[in-house]
């Protein structure tokens, strides 16, 4: 079955902590929209700002607001490998679905460090994981033998995020994993459809934070097998990639940009991201709202 998880944004006051009542704005928005899961503190959510006792608390914020609704991941990075086998198993004790964990911090690193580092994180946390492999931000890009090797020896490692430009390197992972039972997720949006035709199981896509309702009537239309409606949203959710490209942090326009759907919330990010021209703004808005004014035609 696929699936669409949002890597959500993370709403934060002025001294860069979470405000969780502002949160339960985008929640409650996202789960009325239909998506099947929420990843917390994923790269969208900013999550390097916070430390340990803040992602435990925003996580157990979460979790007993969302009270079932919807599954939830969290991402469990902190720059000590202690406290993210900390985090993670607190995050499964609490209920979430998984832990989604990018990797080491900084240091350049291999094939066999990789299976080190994950090796031993599924050694040590009592639950779901999932692989966050994102090359551009971490330097690193995780090999399809290294990935079958870990999910053959560890039955909680279940999955991977693949943000990668290249689409090749998925279908790599799940040639490499046709024997086994695991999830691979597209961490780009407009590779949905690649990644449901070479075996993967989704995406977990920063558009649904501003566009849940497409995204959750694209899956629902891919699940039904309406291919003319998939063909016609999937192109909506391609005329927005454009967003990503607008600013060097996205989660700043898109929490501007949740505004314009009427979810009022603060823009505050992280700094130095905190900040963007008024043209880049007039410009992301423009995009959305002409394909919002497009899907408003094929409701």
């Amino acid at each position: 079955m696929c699936e669409i998880i949002v890597p959500v944004v993370t709403v934060l006051n002025d001294k860069e902590k979470p405000d969780f009542d502002e949160n339960k704005k985008v929640i409650d928005f996202l789960i009325g929209s239909g998506v099947d899961g929420i990843l917390v503190l994923g790269s969208t959510g900013e999550f390097t700002v916070l430390d340990y006792e803040d992602k435990l608390q925003f996580a157990k914020d979460y979790y007993e607001y969302t009270n079932g609704r919807v599954d939830l991941y969290l991402g469990t990075n902190c720059p000590l490998f202690e406290e993210t086998v900390n985090l993670s198993n607190e995050a499964i004790k609490m209920g979430y679905k998984g832990a989604m964990v990018i990797g080491p911090y900084y240091y350049g690193t291999d094939d066999e460090k990789m299976y080190i580092y994950y090796n031993e994180l599924a050694k040590r946390v009592d639950g779901n994981i999932y692989i966050y492999n994102f090359p551009d931000r971490s330097g690193y890009s995780i090999s399809s033998e290294t990935y079958a090797k870990l999910v053959k020896e560890n039955k909680n490692i279940v999955g991977l995020k693949d943000s990668v430009l290249d689409p090749l390197h998925t279908n790599g992972l799940l040639r490499a994993t046709e024997e086994v039972d695991t999830k691979v997720y597209s961490g780009f949006d407009d590779q949905f459809l690649y990644n449901l035709s070479t075996g993967g199981s989704g995406c977990i896509g920063g558009l649904g934070n501003i566009v849940p309702d497409i995204w959750s009537d694209l899956v629902n239309a891919t699940r039904t097998k309406d291919f003319d409606r998939t063909y016609k949203l999937s192109n909506l959710i391609h005329k927005l990639m454009p967003l990503y490209a607008l600013d060097s942090n996205f989660s700043h326009l898109f929490k501007r940009l949740l505004n314009v759907r009427g979810i009022e919330i603060s823009p505050k990010s992280i700094f130095p991201y905190d900040q963007l021209s008024d043209e880049t703004y007039n410009k992301g808005r423009e995009i959305l709202e002409n394909v919002l004014s497009e899907y408003d035609k094929i409701k």
